[in-house]
């Protein structure tokens, strides 16, 4: 079938994309169990859904209520534990369900939701992390509490913290911490504060439940090393929120003493650590100088020699955040992942480094979390062709099954065309990137021209790849008749860290040397319109495009999305002021003027391009503040502009926000570009109504 012949693929097809997450490989090793995501109409719905590995039919493991999330199997194999917002009180709770058949049993009532879920090695007891008020400590509301209580936001909100918010959602006092349950006790007992909390309720949890964190302090990443110890990290130092210092715990349950058995720098998150039985803990580092530019390593703590090594030393990459690091269940050997030139790729080294990392799988591909078992790695992966689905392969690579294809409904009625890699020069430099043309596009038409559309990845310190989140927004573009250009300019991650540190002090000039050299090289493409070249991006793509629309007209239009736009306001505001400190190594007080000329705001007097301006209203990475500043700017300086914020949303809005915001973010994207593009019948978007020409617009407005 010629891609003409088929459906374009549209901004409101997110609706019809379903996402396979968190892939766990059985004890046993035959079967796999992941997550499988859709958007609903303002939300999403999750359910756990196990694989054979030998490629039988996939089987829902857990019934449409709720949304589920972290499947964990025991190690016997005999039950599977999972999070869940299913019953009463709507937080996320742990549900334990037979592997055999049988229903689902919760295990908990807390207050602050379950993450970090972790089955020990004897399969009696389960470590977990919530987020509590001292206020929640002191009542027991940690152990159990009645499912209709409701948090009472502190009003006025007194604020002592540095970083006092994140992702959407102020702290209020709420600190992490660490909990075993003993699920013998809790299959017993039941979830507890079914009722109001009683006495009888604190006495049960106190049996189920121990909390072995009680500090001012966020205790993080907390995994099983033997039976009787969980190893967890919490930042030191005398201002915790000004460090980038964590000591590295180990918990002796019996005794309830606290050893730090080491300390790292970083970055340090959920997956951060993982250990053994024998007490060799591995985590992750990041040199504390100019920490957000450093490259990430693995690092092994072995307490016979009380010693550390660093196994993925020889290799010039960077751990993948938020991934973290996996142990083989004989303990020889460590699994990960990094970004490598356009590919998210897996790899294996021995974890007393006596050897160097070895590539196991991923190249061209997107490879997202994996689980490792004695003889099989299972993962989820996305590519050019697909949005992710689950495979297997074994833990050399050299087998590869793809055991799910969860959108080949969608995908066999779609027209999807294959990106193009393309490399160019800038400033001696060579720089990856690539093209995708529209489903109509053929080769041998010499006549037929297009638009370019082109895209800048956030970070500054990641990559773009031809799949994972990005797949549905390139490929909707393309449809609508744009080719899309985009590239991992100096900066990126996957190319060694002296790529990803020459951007220091200087992260417009250097970027747009490298975009705009990109462009020209696309530019040259005969069905390539340079007349008409559009620019979008968010995050630091978001700054990326209003510098560029500042420092050059040779862009048609453009939209700016979840930007930083005034580099001292965003110090002031963001979770993230570290990013600030260590890429431009200064602060607003020892360099005013430097960073503010650093600042996209500062050159909006010369803007002359159309500018769409997207932000989210609980974006508390990018905060608004900086983006408010610069719509006003635009305003001032007489340049066609439009603010968009979007309610209850945060810095992940383009990922994982509410499905129609999701939607109606991407058709603004293209109904700004149609507007000021000659090959589209379309008016500016300025002309027309707010909501008009919008899937998810009120019908009134709609054309």
């Amino acid at each position: 079938m010629f891609l003409s012949s088929m459906n374009e693929i549209q901004a409101r097809d997110y609706h019809d994309l379903v996402h396979a997450e968190d892939p766990q490989l059985s004890p046993e090793g035959d079967r796999i169990a992941f997550v499988r995501r859709r958007p609903d109409d303002d939300s999403y719905t999750a359910t756990v859904h196990v694989v054979p590995v030998g490629g039988d039919e996939t089987r829902q493991f857990t019934a449409n209520d709720g949304v589920d999330s972290q499947p964990r199997w025991s190690p016997d194999g005999d039950f599977l534990a999972f999070v869940s917002t299913r019953g009463a009180g709507d937080r996320e709770q742990v549900w334990l369900l037979p592997t055999d058949g049988g229903e689902a049993h919760q295990l908990t009532q807390v207050v602050g939701g379950v993450g970090s879920l972790e089955w020990s090695p004897d399969g009696s007891q389960l470590c977990f992390s919530q987020s509590v008020t001292a206020a929640d400590r002191e009542d027991g509301r940690d152990y159990a509490v009645d499912p209709d209580y409701e948090f009472e936001t502190p009003d006025p909100r007194v604020i002592d913290r540095s970083i006092y918010r994140a992702a959407t959602e102020y702290f209020d006092g709420r600190r992490s911490h660490v909990y075993v349950l003993d699920v013998a006790a809790a299959l017993e007992e039941g979830p507890e504060g079914s009722d109001s909390s009683s006495d009888d309720d604190a006495e049960a949890a106190d049996r189920s439940i121990t909390r072995l964190t009680d500090a001012d302090a966020d205790h993080i990443a907390p995994t099983w090393g033997d039976d009787g110890t969980v190893y967890y990290a919490s930042k030191v130092g005398e201002e915790p929120d000004h460090s980038l210092r964590y000591a590295v715990l180990a918990h002796d349950l019996e005794t309830g003493d606290v050893e730090a058995v080491t300390e790292t720098t970083g970055w340090l998150g959920p997956n951060s650590l993982a250990a053994t039985e024998d007490g060799r803990v591995a985590f992750e580092y990041t040199p504390e100088e100019q920490a957000s530019m450093r490259q990430t390593d693995i690092r092994v703590y072995d307490p016979e020699t009380d010693a550390e090594v660093t196994p993925t030393d020889p290799l010039d990459r960077t751990i993948a955040r938020g991934v973290g690091v996996e142990w083989t269940p004989d303990g020889e050997e460590l699994y990960f992942l990094t970004p490598d030139e356009g590919s998210q790729v897996c790899w294996a080294v021995p974890a007393d480094a006596s050897a160097e990392p070895r590539r196991i799988y991923g190249d061209g591909a997107t490879v997202e979390e994996v689980s490792v078992g004695e003889n099989a790695v299972a993962y989820v992966q996305s590519e050019w062709d697909h949005p992710g689905d689950v495979f297997v392969t074994t833990r050399g690579g050299n087998e590869v099954h793809r055991l799910t294809r969860i959108n080949d409904g969608y995908l066999s009625e779609r027209a999807v065309r294959q990106p193009e890699e393309i490399r160019f020069e800038s400033e001696g430099e060579s720089i990856q990137g690539w093209l995708l043309t529209p489903p109509t596009f053929d080769a041998d038409d010499t006549d037929e021209r297009y638009p370019l559309v082109v895209e800048i990845h956030g970070g500054p310190h990641a990559q773009w790849t031809t799949s994972g989140t990005m797949w549905h927004e390139f490929q909707t573009l393309a449809a609508r008749g744009y080719v899309v250009f985009w590239c991992n300019p100096r900066g990126s991650t996957g190319y060694g860290e002296d790529h990803a540190m020459a951007i220091e002090r200087d992260w417009g000039e250097v970027t747009l040397t490298d975009v705009l050299a990109g462009v020209d090289k696309v530019c040259k493409r005969e069905y390539v319109d340079e007349a008409e070249v559009f620019v979008t991006g968010g995050s630091f793509g978001g700054f990326m495009t209003a510098w560029a629309v500042g420092h050059t007209d040779r862009f048609t239009a453009a939209v700016s999305q979840r930007g930083v736009y005034d580099l001292t306001g965003f110090y002031g505001s963001t979770d993230a002021f570290h990013l600030l400190e260590g890429d431009f190594a200064t602060t607003p007080w020892e360099e005013p003027a430097f960073l503010w000329e650093q600042s996209p705001v500062a050159h909006v007097p010369e803007v002359d391009t159309p500018t769409l301006v997207l932000h989210s209203d609980r974006d508390f990475r990018t905060p608004a503040n900086t983006a408010e500043l610069f719509y006003l700017g635009l305003q001032k300086h007489g340049v066609d502009t439009r603010l968009v914020r979007y309610p209850r949303e945060g810095h992940e809005l383009s990922r994982s926000g509410e499905p129609a915001h999701v939607v109606d973010r991407l058709e603004r994207i293209v109904r700004w570009f149609d507007g000021y593009s000659a090959y589209h019948d379309a008016l500016p978007a300025l002309e027309r109504e707010q909501n008009a020409g919008l899937s998810s617009a009120p019908s009134e407005n709609e054309e």
